[in-house]
């Protein structure tokens, strides 16, 4: 039996998704996303609400803005994360976490105001960076072709030339 798959978007390999969740690269993910997301609820909750009180008022409507723009993007990739380990554990196959509801999608395009406090603007960076490596790894897992099935672009023009000058040249 094939190692290839097929989604809604494309192909996947099974074991390329089981590799992952079995992996340090896994482990280092998740432990630096779910304490990016615990980091977070404490300065939501604790300093940022007292930055917040300080805001002007257009200031703190943006802070509100961006506060569940953060939490909204670290749930999305901790969910991404807690199927990956699904999969690790056994609870999912790697067939059912390639489904659509599972993928991330490309983030919005961002555009952040200045006059926002360094906790927010922080954490907004950090939680921006980890999830374009999460969209990386969630891309090359269940969205892009398999390296070795691309076509070598050498192979292909050797095997042009041997067919217009034939094998014996």
């Amino acid at each position: 039996m094939s190692d290839v798959s097929m989604n809604g978007a494309g192909r996947f390999r099974t074991s390329s998704v089981q590799d992952f969740a079995a992996s340090e690269l896994f482990d280092r993910t998740f432990q630096e996303g779910m304490e990016l997301v615990e980091e977070t609820a404490a300065y939501l909750d604790g300093s940022g609400r007292q930055d917040s009180k300080l805001l002007s008022r257009s200031a703190a409507l943006a802070y509100a803005g961006e506060s569940m723009r953060l939490t909204t993007r670290l749930m999305q990739v901790a969910s991404w994360l807690l199927v990956q380990r699904a999969v690790r554990e056994g609870d999912m196959a790697p067939t059912e976490a390639c489904q659509e509801r599972y993928r991330l999608s490309e983030p919005a395009k961002e555009d952040c105001a200045d006059d926002l406090p360094g906790g927010l603007l922080t954490l907004l960076d950090r939680s921006a960076r980890l999830y374009e490596r999460v969209l990386h790894l969630d891309k090359r897992m269940y969205v892009e072709e398999p390296a070795e099935d691309a076509a070598n672009p050498v192979l292909s023009q050797f095997e042009r030339l041997q067919a217009h000058y034939g094998k014996d040249s």
